[in-house]
C-alpha cells in the first residue's frame, strides 16, 4: 500500500524557515550560562535556555550543522530554508576547507577566470531576470513574445548603463561580440562583487517594469553563491601545524593570503563578526583592513563636509569610488577579534589605516606614485573643506588581546574611533594612562566587559580614576585586572580599597566575573570595604601570597555566596605560598577544613520524630583552581572532589557531584534560581550523565580539548558574553 504524502511537505516556506531558525538557535550559548564545558553526550537532549550543565544549555555546533545539512537534502523547500543558516557562521579550521570556501564564495582567486565568470554571470542573471519579468507580463495579459523580450532587454541595458549603476560596460557586451580572450578589465571594475551586480540587475529590471506597469512585482533572480548569508567568519581555530610543509612553502605558498581574504570579504555584505588569529595575521593587509572596517556608515560618512557648506564632487574615474559605493551597502561590523596578531604585515597595515583614515595624513611624506597613493589621499572637492572625524558607530565588541607590537600612538585613535563599545579587551597591550583617560571621557561608551590583564604601561592611579569616575565604567559586569608574578598588578592597597568601595560597578553589586589576581587584596579590602556581590559567579584571587584562606571563606560566605568558580593559584599562606612554612599535607588539610567543608557541605540536621529537612550548602562553590604542585598533593581527590587538568597546564579541583540541572527547587528559601526552573544539585547520582562526564575529564589527566576549563581569561567577543568555561583557557 502506497504511503500517504507527509504533511510536512505542505508547510509554507515561512514555517520551514522558523523551524530551521530554531535548530540554529539551539546551538547558540544562552545569555545565562552554567560556566561548565559543554557535555559531549552521544544523544544530546533537548537544549534549554537555563543555566544548566545537563541537559546541556545548547547543542554542540557539530550537531546543529549536521541537522541543517540533513534538512538541506530533504527537498528544495527545506534546502531554501536551511541553507542561509548553514552558511551563517564560517569557522575555518583547516587550510583545505579555507580554499574550498574561497572557491565557493568568491569563485576562486584567479583574476582572469573571475572576470570571465563575472561576465557569464551577468548574462545568465539578465536572462533569468528578464524571463521572470516576461512571465509577470503574461499574468496581466500582455504579450511576451520575441519582440517584447527584445524591447525589454534594450530598456534594461539602457537602465544599467546609467551613471548610478556600477556595472562595468565590459560586462554588458553581448557574448557574440565579446573577445575570445577577454581583456583585463580596467582598474575601476576589478573584482566586481557578485551580490552587487545581481542587486543592480534586479533593481534595473524592477524599475523598467514599474515604469510601464506601476505596482507589478518581479521576483529577484536566484543567486547560488552563499556569500550574502554569512554573518560570522572565524579563524580562531585555524592551524597550519602538521601540514608537513617546507619553510619556503609556508612563506611563498601561503593558504590564507591578503588577496584571497579580500576577495571573500567583498562577497560578504552582511558580515557582522570577524575573528583572526596569529596563524593568519599575515593576511591582514591594508586592503583587507579597509574591507573589514570601512563598511556601512563608515563609508557613507567619509568625505562629507562637517558644516554642509560645500558639495563633494566624486571623481567617476577614481577606483576608490566603486569600493566606497559597494561598502556603503554593507552592514556595519559589530565585533572583531584580533587576539595574538603581531606580524609585521598586520602592524604595518593597521598603522597605515590609522594614519590614513583616523589621523588624516599619509604614513610617508614622500610623493611617490605607488598603487595606493590615491587611496592614502583624502578625497576632497574643489575647495578645501573640513571633514568629520571617521568613527565606527556599529562596532560593539573589540578584542586586541596580545597585540603587543602596536604602538600607543596607533592604539589610542583606533580605540577611540569606536564610540559605542560594550566589550573591550586590551590585555597584554601597550595601552597608556592617556588612552584610558581619553576612553573614560567618552559619553557614549558603555562597557559591560573590560579586560586590562598584564598591561604594564598602566598605573594604579589611572585604573582607579577610570573605574570610579568614568561614565563608561558604570555598567561593567565582567572585569579582569589579572596579573601574575611576571607582570603584577600596579594597584596599591589604598587604590584597590577605593575601587571596591567607590566604583559604581562594585557599589551596585552587578559584577558577575571579577579577577583581582596579584592585586594587594587584604582582609580589610574584602570584608570591610567591599560591598556585597550577590551576582558574582566567578572570582579570581590568584598570585596573592599574603592573603588568608579564612578571609576568602568568610568573604564568600557573607558577601558572595553565589560564587561557583574560585581561583587560588599560588595564593594564601595556609596553602604554602606565604611567609609561613607549610607542608603539602598541611596545605591539603587546610583546603578542605577551612574552605571546602564550611562552604560546600550542607548543615547537619537530626530528628527522631520526622524526616529531617535537608538544607542546601551555604554557598555555590564547586570549582577551585589551584597550582599544579598542590593538585599533585591532593592525589585522586577526596570524596566527590576530583582533579581536572586542561590542555594548557591549568588545573581545577572540581566537585563531580555538583552541577546545574533543569529542575525546579523544592526549597523556596534556597539560593537556586527557581524562576527559571534551574537547580544546582550537590547530590548527583554516580551514574548521572554530568557526573560521569566530570569523572571522564578527571581520568583523561589533561588529554582534553582546548575548551575544557573554568574561569577563562580570554574575553569572547564573538558573542555577547565572555565568562563561560567554553572559551579557550589561556
Amino acid at each position: 500500500m502506497a504511503s500517504e504524502p507527509s504533511v510536512v511537505n505542505q508547510f509554507p516556506p515561512e514555517l520551514l524557515a522558523v523551524i530551521c531558525a530554531h535548530v540554529y538557535t539551539s546551538g547558540l550559548p544562552p545569555p545565562t550560562p552554567s560556566l561548565d564545558p559543554l557535555a559531549c553526550v552521544v544523544q544530546p537532549s533537548t537544549p534549554t535556555a537555563l543555566p544548566s550543565s545537563f541537559p546541556p544549555a545548547y547543542w554542540p555546533e557539530s550537531v546543529v550543522r549536521r541537522t541543517l545539512a540533513n534538512l538541506c537534502q530533504v527537498n528544495r523547500a527545506w534546502y531554501e530554508a536551511a541553507k542561509p543558516l548553514l552558511w551563517r557562521k564560517l569557522e575555518i579550521r583547516l587550510p583545505r576547507s579555507w580554499l574550498a570556501i574561497v572557491e565557493e564564495v568568491a569563485g576562486g582567486d584567479d583574476e582572469d577566470v573571475s572576470e570571465e565568470q563575472a561576465a557569464l554571470m551577468v548574462d545568465l542573471t539578465l536572462r533569468n531576470a528578464e524571463t521572470a519579468a516576461l512571465a509577470a507580463k503574461t499574468l496581466i495579459g500582455e504579450s511576451s513574445g520575441f519582440d517584447a523580450a527584445l524591447e525589454l532587454h534594450g530598456k534594461v541595458l539602457e537602465r544599467l548603463s546609467g551613471p548610478d549603476i556600477s556595472i562595468p560596460p565590459e560586462l554588458l557586451t553581448p557574448p557574440a561580440s565579446r573577445e575570445p580572450s577577454p581583456r583585463r578589465l580596467r582598474t575601476k571594475s576589478r573584482s566586481p562583487a557578485r551580490w552587487k551586480l545581481m542587486r543592480s540587475i534586479s533593481v534595473a529590471v524592477q524599475d523598467v517594469m514599474e515604469r510601464a506597469h506601476p505596482g507589478i512585482y518581479v521576483p529577484p533572480p536566484h543567486d547560488p553563491h552563499p556569500g550574502r548569508f554569512v554573518r560570522h567568519m572565524d579563524f580562531n581555530h585555524f592551524r597550519t601545524i602538521g601540514m608537513r610543509r617546507l619553510v619556503e612553502e609556508g612563506v611563498n605558498n601561503r593558504f590564507v593570503t591578503g588577496d584571497r581574504l579580500a576577495a571573500v570579504l567583498k562577497e560578504l555584505p552582511n558580515l557582522l563578526v570577524f575573528g583572526a588569529t596569529e596563524y593568519m595575521d599575515g593576511a591582514l593587509t591594508f586592503p583587507v583592513l579597509k574591507e573589514l572596517l570601512l563598511r556601512g556608515s563608515a563609508s557613507r560618512g567619509r568625505g562629507r563636509p562637517s558644516r554642509g557648506r560645500d558639495v563633494v564632487i566624486p571623481d567617476p574615474n577614481d577606483p576608490e569610488q566603486e569600493d566606497l559605493a559597494r561598502r556603503r551597502e554593507c552592514k556595519d561590523l559589530e565585533a572583531i577579534d584580533l587576539t595574538g596578531c603581531v606580524s609585521g604585515v598586520f602592524v604595518s597595515g593597521l598603522s597605515q589605516f590609522v594614519n590614513t583614515f583616523l589621523l588624516g595624513h599619509s604614513e610617508s611624506d614622500s610623493s611617490s606614485d605607488s598603487e595606493d597613493e590615491r587611496e592614502r589621499r583624502p578625497h576632497r572637492g574643489r575647495n578645501m573643506i573640513q571633514e568629520e572625524p571617521l568613527i565606527f558607530p556599529g562596532m560593539r565588541r573589540l578584542g586586541l588581546r596580545g597585540v603587543k607590537s602596536l604602538q600607543p600612538h596607533i592604539l589610542e585613535p583606533l580605540v577611540l574611533a569606536f564610540p559605542h563599545l560594550t566589550h573591550l579587551d586590551l590585555s597584554c597591550t601597550r595601552i597608556t594612562p592617556d588612552v584610558l583617560a581619553s576612553l573614560g571621557a567618552s559619553l557614549t561608551v558603555r562597557l559591560q566587559s573590560l579586560a586590562l590583564e598584564r598591561c604594564n604601561w598602566l598605573t594604579g592611579e589611572s585604573i582607579r580614576n577610570f573605574l570610579i569616575e568614568a561614565p563608561a565604567a558604570q555598567d561593567i559586569q565582567e572585569l579582569s585586572l589579572y596579573g601574575d608574578w611576571t607582570f603584577p598588578s600596579p594597584l596599591t592597597e589604598e587604590q584597590l580599597r577605593d575601587i571596591v568601595e567607590l566604583a559604581p560597578c562594585f557599589k551596585t553589586g552587578q559584577l558577575v566575573y571579577l579577577d583581582l589576581s596579584s592585586a594587594p587584596v587584604t582582609r580589610a579590602v574584602l570584608l570591610d570595604a567591599c560591598p556585597p556581590q550577590p551576582r558574582l559567579r566567578s572570582l579570581g584571587l590568584s598570585h596573592i601570597r599574603n592573603l588568608e584562606l579564612p578571609t576568602v571563606a568568610e568573604f564568600l560566605l557573607d558577601k558572595a555566596p553565589s560564587v561557583e568558580v574560585l581561583t587560588l593559584v599560588t595564593s594564601t599562606q595556609e596553602l604554602g605560598y606565604g611567609e609561613l612554612v607549610v607542608s603539602s599535607r598541611q596545605a591539603t588539610v587546610a583546603l578542605h577544613t577551612q574552605l571546602i567543608r564550611p562552604l560546600c557541605t550542607p548543615p547537619f540536621s537530626f530528628s527522631l520524630t520526622s524526616t529531617p529537612k535537608v538544607e542546601p550548602p551555604p554557598t555555590r562553590l564547586r570549582v577551585v583552581e589551584l597550582a599544579p604542585p598542590l593538585l599533585t598533593s591532593l592525589g585522586a581527590g577526596a570524596g566527590t572532589w576530583r582533579i581536572v587538568r586542561s590542555k594548557g597546564g591549568r588545573g581545577w579541583y572540581v566537585d563531580a557531584a555538583s552541577g546545574w540541572t533543569a529542575e525546579v527547587s523544592s526549597n523556596p528559601d534556597s539560593l537556586e534560581n527557581t524562576s527559571t526552573g534551574s537547580l544546582l544539585r550537590r547530590d548527583l547520582e554516580p551514574n548521572h550523565p554530568w557526573r560521569v562526564e566530570i569523572e571522564a575529564l578527571a581520568d583523561a589527566n589533561g588529554n582534553v580539548s582546548s575548551g575544557v576549563g573554568w574561569h577563562a581569561r580570554k574575553m569572547e567577543v564573538s558573542y555577547r558574553r565572555w565568562w563561560s568555561g567554553l572559551w579557550n583557557v589561556r
